[in-house]
């Protein structure tokens, strides 16, 4: 764990415990490469402008990052977060001069199971960054899990389908067409990155928990798992393996990865 190149302490943890204000973005990094390396720093380019009003140096980023994972061969997940340890929670407005916190975890090399999801009407704040006030989402996750599920899917109060707690959420069609919902999230990486890969087989669309009979599967992604089956929402069950989802796990896995 390091701050701008530097073993972090306390002091520099502390601020961003009890103020928590700031962004972040999280990638699988694999023999020193990211899939979808540039989204992620155009990402925290874009947040740093929107949460600090500031601009914030990619190539620095790429730096620390390398830096951190100097001593790390195995698959690694890092998060990069963005904060200022000298604003305050009386005067978040103040000019920033935001700090790179970099911080790795082992990343998985089996694929997880397929996710079984509990939908919770509620919306992050600013759904559009990437940002470190995860209370709300942590807490129906939290919920959902006691519940005996694994994940949480959040709705409007009109039944909208929104997004996973972490990750983005996609709907397969009898065409086996794709489908996100149209609704606003925060757009992932791996989505992008899908987008990308297929074009005019992805569309965006208004779903509703009562349309879920709909769809033949649904899939969730990000990018510390990639591809993720979803084999349940609420009182609906999805076969836990699909033709398409295994081609678009094949499709995101054959993206190449961007050097560090």
């Amino acid at each position: 764990m390091e701050l701008n190149g530097v073993p972090v302490t306390l002091a520099d943890l502390a601020p961003l415990g009890l103020v928590n204000f700031g962004h972040f973005t999280s990638m699988r990094v694999e023999d020193r490469a990211v899939r979808g390396l540039t989204l992620h720093l155009d990402r925290l380019t874009r947040d740093c402008r929107a949460v600090f009003d500031t601009d914030l140096d990619a190539e620095r980023v790429r730096e620390l990052v390398r830096h951190a994972l100097r001593d790390t061969e195995r698959p690694a997940v890092v998060r990069v977060s963005v904060y200022d340890p000298a604003i305050q929670m009386g005067r978040p407005g103040a000019a920033a001069e935001p700090h790179i916190l970099v911080t790795m975890r082992a990343a998985s090399s089996t694929p997880p199971p397929p996710l079984r999801l509990q939908s919770a009407v509620y919306a992050r704040d600013l759904p559009k960054v990437k940002h470190l006030g995860l209370f709300g989402a942590m807490h129906h996750r939290a919920s959902a899990q006691r519940a005996g599920y694994d994940d949480v899917v959040f709705s409007e109060p009109d039944g909208t389908i929104t997004e996973i707690a972490t990750s983005n959420i996609g709907f397969i069609t009898t065409a086996g067409q794709l489908v996100w919902p149209h609704a606003d999230v925060l757009v992932g990486t791996t989505m992008r990155l899908i987008n990308q890969a297929r074009d005019e087989d992805v569309v965006t669309d208004r779903i509703t928990l009562s349309q879920l009979d709909r769809f033949t599967g649904v899939v969730a992604t990000n990018a510390a798992v990639g591809v993720r089956p979803v084999s349940g929402l609420d009182n609906h069950r999805w076969p836990a393996e699909h033709e398409l989802i295994d081609t678009l796990r094949k499709e995101y896995e054959s993206i190449p990865p961007q050097r560090l």
